[in-house]
């Protein structure tokens, strides 16, 4: 087994020193390169392991729970230092872990959680997208039949999004001031698959929808193509700060996506690999807090980055922080939209 050699050096610093030993590889195992985000994820992440004098090195398991397994398989035969993983799913990736767990190599469950304390958890507060998303959806409708249109159900994440949701929409959802007329798990987060959803859910109410909670931006992309074949304009929410989405918010067709800064998430997860690998302790982690949010109650070592609504009214916050130009956002922007003028 692997020893690791725990440096003080690392631990008072936290993952931001600059000071780390050169040579680490990090290997970085990908759920699925579908997203648009998982891009601009990687850019960050690779820079910031390349900044530490690190290597890079991934894998992506196209959506494939097997192919995950021998891909990390594959990292591990590779030498990797630490590994970062985006888990296509939580309870088929238990024996990647153990095996990695066994060599010692130090894990960073990457934006989907891993319930297993042997691994750093770093995600945006995803509980907190799902509030943001009925939040701004029912700032614009209140009550009426609701649609809520979940991700993958092996993502943990569609879970914790959903939970945030029903904070807000749950009191009006007793009162019947709110209505959920259909609810639909998305295999594969795939934007065609909420379409279909999306569809089946219009036809069985005669199109007698007046919202959508949709969980990712390629899903709110998928419902709003059904919508729009039904001539339907109604609020959409959604989430990724994809720039699509932030286009249609500009034009009226989607009323928030809740930007979770890919580049802010990536760096961190590059920097905290690149610690783990020179001997930080998962409790030595700067800014790291207890997570227990998880079904099996697992308390974690976690950071969870907090994430921005992009509204109409607060388009100029994705524009002035680089993630879009404003012709990218404003492109036949309706009337109204400040970020745009």
């Amino acid at each position: 087994m692997r020893k690791v050699i725990m440096l003080a050096v690392i631990a008072a610093a936290g993952f931001s020193s600059a000071a780390l030993a050169e040579g680490k590889k990090i290997g970085v195992s990908w759920a699925q390169f579908q997203e648009e985000r998982w891009k601009i994820d990687e850019a960050a992440m690779k820079a910031a392991i390349e900044a530490n004098g690190d290597e890079y090195i991934s894998a992506d398991a196209q959506s494939s729970a097997e192919k995950q397994l021998s891909d990390i398989d594959a990292l591990i035969a590779q030498g990797v230092d630490a590994l970062i993983i985006n888990a296509w799913d939580k309870d088929a990736i238990g024996p990647a872990i153990e095996k990695a767990a066994a060599e010692g190599i130090p894990m960073v469950g990457y934006d989907r959680l891993i319930e297993d304390a042997r691994t750093f958890y770093l995600t945006f507060d995803n509980k907190g997208v799902g509030k943001i998303i009925a939040q701004e959806v029912t700032k614009v409708k209140p009550d009426g039949n609701y649609a809520i249109i979940l991700g993958d159900p092996g993502d943990p994440n569609a879970a914790f999004l959903r939970e945030g949701m029903e904070e807000v929409i749950g009191e009006a959802v007793k009162a019947g001031t709110i209505k959920i007329v259909g609810e639909a798990s998305t295999d594969g987060w795939k934007p065609e698959n909420a379409q279909k959803n999306m569809e089946q859910i219009l036809t069985a109410n005669n199109n007698a929808v007046d919202a959508v909670l949709a969980e990712n931006d390629g899903m709110a992309g998928g419902v709003v193509a059904a919508l729009s074949a039904q001539g339907l304009v109604i609020p959409v929410g959604g989430q990724d700060g994809d720039l699509a989405a932030i286009n249609r918010v500009a034009r009226g067709s989607q009323t928030v996506s809740v930007w979770k800064d890919s580049r802010q998430l990536g760096d961190a997860a590059g920097k905290i690999a690149s610690a783990l690998a020179n001997g930080a302790a998962l409790d030595a982690i700067e800014g790291a807090s207890k997570f227990t949010g998880g079904a099996k109650g697992v308390e974690m070592n976690a950071i969870l980055l907090t994430p921005t609504a992009i509204t109409k009214d607060t388009l100029n916050l994705a524009i002035e922080g680089g993630h879009i130009t404003k012709e990218q956002a404003c492109e036949g922007a309706m009337e109204g939209v400040a970020a745009c003028q």
